[in-house]
């Protein structure tokens, strides 16, 4: 089976909830919330399916620069359509449909990296598993952050926009960028923790620079965390930390790899 006709059904549903969602917004009317997400529950599954057929290979897990983005992007549309029933995160999803076409179109289209299957011991997996979950929580934080420097913007030049009458009030936009925050990072915590027990040796020219960086994201994001507690953070301060911590995240696992799979080949 070839994964081609999954990555064009996931490309072309992600399009169209795409468009009805921005068209809804347009017309300064709500999306209704089963189209929307049941439009995202397909596109979805045909990606999570043509992810399956693309990384699963004979000798290992094929989880190349391209792949690996589209597993990451999978894995946040995940994580809004399982809090959309709870939270109020359907505007997320105006960033994420299209994130979601952008990267299995990429994945299916572009060809990958020079990178080696993964066929490693379950330390090592889980390790992987942790790394990529809490980038996806940490991409839907600095999503988050995004809006919420839109809405702040618009309300303070009294000029909303019909996306921005549909968001949730400021007070309810930055609890949700914390929570996303407080989970992405102790996802991130036990990936680094699961890192230092597994990885034989951290430090390792290949891995070095990705150590570092995700070590200095981590410091980044926990004072964040810190600095809201103890000084009540908020607003633009928290904005510019957040998407601080997030450049240094990505840097360091797609920056690393770009380099690794595209210029080094190695």
């Amino acid at each position: 089976m070839q994964p081609l006709l999954f990555s064009l059904i996931a490309a072309g549903v992600y399009a169209v909830a795409s468009t009805y969602q921005g068209t809804q917004l347009f017309k300064r009317s709500a999306p209704d919330r089963r189209i929307l997400a049941g439009l995202g529950v397909i596109a979805l599954c045909a990606q999570l399916v043509c992810l399956y057929l693309q990384l699963i290979i004979p000798n290992g897990l094929a989880l190349d620069f391209f792949n690996a983005a589209s597993l990451i992007a999978a894995a946040v549309i995940l994580l809004v359509l399982l809090a959309y029933q709870r939270m109020p995160v359907e505007n997320l999803l105006l960033l994420l449909y299209p994130l979601g076409m952008l990267s299995v179109l990429l994945a299916q289209f572009i060809p990958g990296g020079t990178s080696e299957p993964i066929n490693e011991q379950p330390g090592i997996l889980a390790h992987i598993v942790l790394s990529i979950l809490a980038y996806g929580l940490l991409t839907l934080a600095v999503f988050q952050a995004l809006l919420l420097l839109l809405q702040d913007h618009q309300l303070k030049n009294k000029h909303p926009s019909g996306l921005i009458r549909n968001f949730p009030p400021l007070q309810t936009m930055e609890s949700l960028l914390f929570g996303f925050l407080w989970a992405g990072w102790g996802l991130l915590s036990l990936s680094l923790l699961s890192g230092w027990l597994f990885v034989e040796d951290l430090l390792a020219q290949h891995l070095a620079h990705k150590t570092l960086l995700s070590c200095f994201a981590w410091l980044v994001f926990g004072v964040l965390l810190w600095g809201r507690q103890q000084l009540g953070w908020r607003g633009h301060k928290a904005i510019r930390w957040t998407l601080a911590g997030f450049c240094l995240l990505m840097l360091a696992y797609f920056g690393s790899k770009l380099v690794r799979e595209f210029i080094l080949h190695i």
